[in-house]
């Protein structure tokens, strides 16, 4: 009697072990793990002046949000000016060419936007990732006339 309950125990064992090792082996079945890439993104930016003069800038404070986080998203820029004149321009470099796409290389950072005419001006800027995902900021100016 004694022989059979310790049999029974030494089945009961393997059968348990068996059934680890095949639940261990079908969670490994799978040969790429699931890892989400493309996270939405939000943008925030600081308040502007409504109104510049020709000749004046105005500082545009913008940052990217995203919902995730994947370290190789790229994000990018590009902008298309439809009444007035100006030119928009990243801190010091040249001043952007509309409709071309300019890479971002931070999500906080700062437009220069130098008015070049003497009229309202209206310039849709868009923010886009390497996934697709599209914000778009529109930015109104209206002329303010300089005394003297």
């Amino acid at each position: 009697m004694k022989n059979i309950i310790n049999t029974a125990k030494i089945q009961l064992k393997c059968f348990l072990l068996l059934f680890v090792i095949g639940l261990f082996v079908q969670s490994c079945e799978k040969d790429d793990l699931e890892i989400q890439q493309n996270y939405p993104f939000k943008v925030s930016v600081m308040p502007v002046p409504k109104d510049i003069a020709k000749d004046e800038y105005v500082e545009i404070r913008i940052k990217i949000i995203p919902e995730g986080n994947f370290a190789d998203t790229k994000y990018y820029l590009r902008y298309f000016q439809f009444e007035g004149a100006g030119k928009l321009q990243y801190y010091n470099t040249q001043p952007y060419f509309p409709n071309d796409i300019y890479p971002l290389y931070e999500k906080e950072f700062r437009l220069y936007y130098t008015s070049t005419s003497e009229v309202s001006q209206s310039f849709t800027v868009w923010l886009l990732d390497s996934f697709g995902n599209e914000e778009k900021i529109e930015f109104q100016f209206n002329n303010k006339k300089l005394n003297g």
